[in-house]
Order: C-alpha cells, then structure tokens, then sequence
C-alpha cells in the first residue's frame, strides 16, 4: 500500500519518466520519420482503411475498455504529456490524423474538459461526419 506521504514523490517520479520518455519519442520521430512516411501513412488512413473498420475499432474499445480507464487515460494523457510533444509538427500530425476519429460519444463526460485541452494542445480536429465515405 502506497502512504499519503509518498505520493507526491510518486506522482514527480511518473511526471519525470513520461518526460523523458516523450522526449525521446518526439527526437526520434523528429529525426528519424520521414514526411513522406508520414504522409503515406495518414493518407492511407483516410483513404484507404473503410469506415466501417473504425467503427469496430471505436466500438471495441467502448466494450472492451471500461469508462474509468477512458477516463483515467485521458486524464494521464492531459497532465502528464509534456508541452514539447506538442510542439513537434511530426508527432502532433499524426495525434491530430487519429484523433480526429474519436468520436465524442466515447469521451466520459467527466473527462470533457480534459479532452478539450488535449483537441486544443495536440490540434486535433472534430470530423464533421464519420459516414464521409
């Protein structure tokens, strides 16, 4: 069982390693991930994988993935992803490309305002209609 008094210490030391750990991630995407890679990729998404895929996808994780842990996720995603993620043109694209299929209809409502902040850090869009195709 984890004391009272240690939970700051454990909340700096997760805060830390998520640091370090995005930071590692951005400098490699950054560095090593070529824009044409990454172009291919999320055209492919759009153009190529049917809806009807994301929608099992969405659905899955509606069953599989309880409202807590969505919640807990999001939460997690909003304080502990540090600012120089979302300054990297690279990595941002690629949340914004699969973001934008997150419905709001598999948000918690009390994680609303949490991903908010996230679709503003990160540049993420609202798809208009998920039946485009």
């Amino acid at each position: 069982m984890v004391s009272h008094k240690s939970m700051p210490k454990l909340d700096s030391l997760i805060r830390s390693m998520a640091k370090k750990g995005f930071s590692l991630l951005v400098r490699a995407v950054d560095k090593y991930a070529p824009d044409r890679l990454l172009l291919f990729g999320l055209h492919f998404l759009d153009n190529r994988v049917p809806n009807r895929l994301i929608t099992l996808a969405i659905k899955a994780v509606e069953r599989l993935a309880p409202r807590k842990l969505r919640s807990t996720a999001i939460a997690a995603a909003d304080e502990y992803v540090p600012d120089e993620v979302a300054n990297s043109r690279k990595v941002c694209t690629v949340l914004a490309a699969v973001g934008k299929y997150i419905p709001d209809e598999i948000i918690p409502p009390e994680s609303t305002s949490k991903w908010e902040n996230l679709r503003t850090k990160f540049h993420i869009p609202r798809l208009v209609s998920s039946k485009h195709k």
